[in-house]
């Protein structure tokens, strides 16, 4: 695809997609979402892990008001069925580790785009804004979904509620992100934690995502089955075997992701 609104990148096994709309704060409209969409596909296909970040000053303002459709002609089920929907399955679906490097304020679809990833890294600087109630909606794009999983219902109707900024640090202490770090070391850290999962026991990590998404809706026993099975699935693996011989031989492991 020729990209439009992102610019897309892959190297040493990482895929990138950088957000690139920053003159409207990298807000989302239906060519950014199709592009979006195509390019997780793309590279987690090809890729060991995926990158989302954002050019510019903003990660992401959310859905974009201003691109042509008066207000009152918005059809907002519609987009979210046909446009959000597939784009945010396609990042929980992703076979690889899906890493959202915050790089600015997170608002809205935006905030929740950033949330569907599987580790979330912020600069310090950046905030997380749940939008929605300013504008007369509800959280969307995943929202009313997982923050009351990864905050608790308390906080999480707060947000809502409320619609107040959380700091990156703030979030990174209610165990909203994995972590905080300082702005001008932002860029370096990110990079750092997506060459390490680059390298590392690719059959594990898409057993990881599978186990750990599947947890949210199954019961004990169910988990404890897909456990079992995801195991056995990755003693098979050739990482398994150069897991074990890399610790006998006291050396660190190569990986293939096989």
């Amino acid at each position: 695809m020729d990209y439009k609104t992102l610019i897309v990148t892959g190297a040493e096994g990482v895929g990138t997609i950088t957000l690139n709309r920053p003159t409207l704060m990298n807000a989302l409209n239906a060519q950014m979402r199709a592009e979006i969409l195509h390019a997780v596909r793309d590279l987690g296909a090809r890729m060991r892990v995926l990158v989302l970040t954002g050019a510019g000053r903003a990660f992401c303002s959310g859905q974009d008001l201003g691109g042509g459709t008066p207000v009152d002609q918005l059809d907002l089920e519609r987009i979210l069925r046909e446009e959000y929907e597939p784009m945010l399955r396609a990042i929980a679906e992703c076979p690889v580790p899906v890493i959202t490097a915050v790089n600015g304020a997170a608002a809205g679809a935006g905030a929740n785009l950033a949330l569907a990833a599987d580790v979330v890294i912020a600069a310090r600087s950046a905030v997380f804004l749940q939008a929605f109630t300013r504008i007369g909606l509800i959280p969307d794009a995943g929202g009313t979904y997982w923050l009351p999983r990864q905050v608790g219902f308390a906080r999480a109707m707060g947000m809502a509620l409320f619609a107040e900024k959380v700091t990156a640090d703030e979030a990174a202490g209610m165990g909203m992100i994995w972590e905080a770090v300082e702005d001008d070391a932002f860029e370096a850290a990110w990079r750092a934690r997506a060459g390490q999962l680059a390298k590392g026991p690719g059959v594990a990590y898409r057993a990881v995502k599978q186990a750990m998404r599947a947890s949210l809706a199954n019961g004990f026993d169910q988990q404890l089955s897909l456990e079992a099975q995801l195991q056995g699935e990755c003693g098979r693996s050739r990482d398994f075997l150069e897991g074990v011989m890399a610790f006998l031989e006291k050396r660190p492991a190569r990986f293939e992701g096989r």
